[in-house]
């Protein structure tokens, strides 16, 4: 990879993976781990894209963005879900905090059904 160097990374949630693997699709064929990753963000993207990004917005206030990404893309039913998504965290987040972002999982999660 002579010449080739990352310049900034940001994470962004399977549903737009998957906006772009479509696209790029579209455009010419997809090599087999562009393949693998459209089947894997097909089968695991569980909200629209437009509700991905009130979600996440909405997250951002409680978390971090990339913890608010990771949340929109499991999308936990319960407190362990969100203790599992925490684990390796440092510090401890509050039981209040980890309700609230439920509460708002559920609402996106009732709207994409």
């Amino acid at each position: 990879m002579i010449g080739k160097k990352v310049l900034e990374t940001e994470p962004i949630p399977l549903v737009k993976v998957k906006e772009l693997l479509e696209d790029r699709e579209k455009v010419h064929e997809l090599n087999y781990e562009q393949n693998l990753a459209l089947d894997h963000v097909t089968k695991f993207s569980k909200v629209s894209a437009e509700n991905v990004e009130k979600m996440v917005t909405e997250l951002e206030e409680i978390v971090k963005k990339s913890q608010a990404i990771k949340i929109a893309d499991i999308m936990p039913e319960d407190m362990d879900d969100m203790r599992l998504i925490f684990a390796k965290e440092r510090g401890p987040h509050k039981r209040e905090e980890l309700e609230e972002i439920l509460k708002i999982v559920d609402k996106y999660r009732e709207k994409d059904e």
